[in-house]
């Protein structure tokens, strides 16, 4: 019964100390995407790293293989409009690529691969809700977008996302039409 009583008073502590460090942290509006190149080979395991996969909640620390520091992304003011990259639209209050969107994405792809430039996907919402909820709602469709883009073979270290929420609509009537066109991925490109 004592080794039950230890045992609890151990893990307890434990249990609160992981709590504190896993909770929910604070997003900062602009990400910059960082995944490795392709190797053609899988990493083979460490004997001495532990086989269990870090928990999805607690963030890893972004540091590329070789030690070197990586460059800070663009500032936003760097990049530029181009007609090649079509805006994506979302439904209210989602960050989902609907079907229509996931063919301009497509194209978009397909453009990117073919050109050397990096990209920024600003996220932006409409007027309706607080501004930190739209911000963290434009993050989302920014990182739905650059994932979609990723999947398609476009190198995530060229995309930088950031979210506007609703402070840039391009619409600015009190409609659901209008509030539509607010609700988006906008492209921009700067090159290499």
């Amino acid at each position: 019964m004592a080794h039950r009583r230890g045992s609890a008073l151990l893990v307890a502590p434990v249990l609160v100390l992981s709590l504190f460090l896993a909770g929910c942290p604070k997003r900062p509006a602009t990400t910059a995407a960082s995944a490795p190149p392709p190797t053609g080979a899988p990493p083979a395991p460490s004997a001495a790293a532990p086989a269990t996969p870090a928990p999805a909640m607690t963030p890893s620390p972004a540091a590329p293989a070789t030690g070197a520091p990586r460059p800070a992304p663009p500032a936003p003011s760097e990049f530029r409009e181009t007609a090649n990259l079509k805006d994506v639209f979302f439904d209210f209050d989602k960050y989902d690529i609907r079907p229509p969107d996931a063919k301009t994405l497509d194209t978009n792809a397909a453009w990117l691969k073919t050109n050397d430039n990096l990209v920024l996907i600003e996220g932006h919402c409409d007027e309706r809700g607080t501004n930190e909820y739209n911000l963290a709602l434009g993050e989302r469709r920014a990182k739905a977008t650059m994932n979609y883009l990723v999947g398609q073979g476009v190198q995530a270290n060229r995309i930088t996302i950031i979210s506007y929420g609703k402070e840039r609509p391009t619409c600015s009537e009190h409609s659901e039409a209008c509030w539509a066109k607010n609700r988006r991925s906008h492209f921009l490109v700067k090159a290499r």
